[in-house]
């Protein structure tokens, strides 16, 4: 088994409580979470995510997460920057710009971008691209009818073009092509169980946001396993690579990680995002929007802890949570962030966990989609 790799992911989070203290809270969370992604590029963090949502107030205003990305290019060095996601849909992004794009960022990177896409977070943002369209299912057949198009894009020298029922392109040069001799790696982001095995088989990584709880990690990755062995790539390579989620919170002390999440709005976070991410599996017990569940006390924290459903503790803790999920065969492990906890507590956990917790569990400097595209430019 090889070792977990960590990242960090951003989504432009600016809840109500926020603006209402700070008249200019949007633009202190956005370059705040620049510098977070920063610190995570010093701290040994691998890969770094930016979420693209669009009309999803409060959970997330990273819309134009390709700018975002490109002033990161810039301002790191070893971290990968990945979209988490392009949404390649055309109603919302024409493929040839999104190839465009990410070409763009690879170069601006040096080799550093990770492709993520997916299908957008639920009705009430992709339906304000779809005016009409009252089924959701019919995303699946425009993302798929669109995915196996980027590689053969950045591969030809002139693209052959495309019809089909939803999007059309000519024959044309698609540029710039991406840096070096392959393309970066693409993955795709699984709102429901049934996506993995989906794809496996298109040799795609997952960016698990559906998992909950380590317990629900290994029957899905023995289905994305099972599928990836006899996958049939629609790109250059085959990325093996199960990516999942969580909330992190380390802090010098065990009571002053709780003391940090008790203060964080966490039932907050959670509220919004099962307002907005309606395609989810909801969990009994949670609420409708406009209610709320319950303010997080230090006991639901603990319960929280102990039901692996969050990391969260002093550098030992953190290690040995981590370890778990590693156990349970996650291949990256990458930590929401921010969740409403202070500027300052976020860059703590940051550093501890570069510190304390990423030098005992990832010790290979080389990423393991570096390792497969390099593969890929060899063959």
């Amino acid at each position: 088994m090889t070792s977990v790799e960590f990242g960090i992911f951003v989504q432009g989070y600016v809840p109500a409580s926020r603006s209402r203290t700070d008249p200019q809270a949007e633009h202190h969370a956005l370059m705040e979470e620049t510098e977070y992604v920063i610190q995570a590029d010093r701290s040994g963090f691998k890969y770094a995510w930016a979420s693209e949502h669009h009309f999803l107030d409060e959970y997330s205003h990273l819309s134009a997460n390709d700018v975002f990305l490109g002033y990161l290019a810039h301002a790191t060095e070893r971290i990968h920057l990945g979209s988490g996601i392009f949404n390649p849909l055309p109603q919302v992004n024409h493929p040839a710009k999104v190839a465009e794009k990410a070409a763009m960022l690879d170069h601006l990177s040096g080799g550093r971008f990770e492709f993520g896409t997916g299908r957008g977070a639920g009705s009430h943002e992709i339906l304000g691209f779809l005016p009409g369209v009252t089924d959701m299912d019919v995303t699946k057949e425009i993302w798929e009818e669109t995915v196996a198009e980027f590689p053969r894009m950045w591969r030809e020298g002139e693209y052959a073009g495309f019809t089909g029922r939803h999007w059309s392109l000519p024959p044309r040069k698609v540029l710039p092509k991406p840096y070096g001799p392959a393309h970066p790696a693409m993955w795709y982001a699984a709102g429901s169980p049934s996506s993995y095995a989906m794809a496996a088989r298109k040799g795609l990584g997952v960016l698990g946001f559906s998992v909950q709880k380590v317990a629900d990690m290994e029957w899905v990755v023995d289905s994305y396993k099972t599928a990836i062995a006899e996958a049939r790539p629609v790109g250059d390579f085959v990325n093996d690579n199960v990516m999942v989620t969580t909330t992190a919170i380390c802090a010098e002390t065990h009571a002053k990680a709780v003391e940090i999440a008790v203060g964080g709005g966490l039932n907050y976070l959670q509220s919004l995002l099962f307002r907005y991410h309606d395609t989810f599996p909801r969990p009994e017990g949670i609420p409708r929007w406009p209610e709320l569940l319950p303010e997080y006390s230090a006991e639901i924290i603990e319960l929280l802890i102990a039901e692996e459903l969050m990391i969260c503790g002093d550098p030992d803790e953190v290690f040995r949570q981590c370890k778990r999920w590693e156990q349970a065969g996650a291949d990256q492990l990458a930590f929401g962030l921010p969740i409403g906890i202070p500027y300052e507590d976020t860059m703590t956990t940051i550093r501890l966990i570069g510190e304390h917790v990423i030098p005992k569990i990832d010790t290979d400097p080389v990423h393991r989609t570096t390792r497969y595209r390099r593969a890929a430019a060899g063959a």
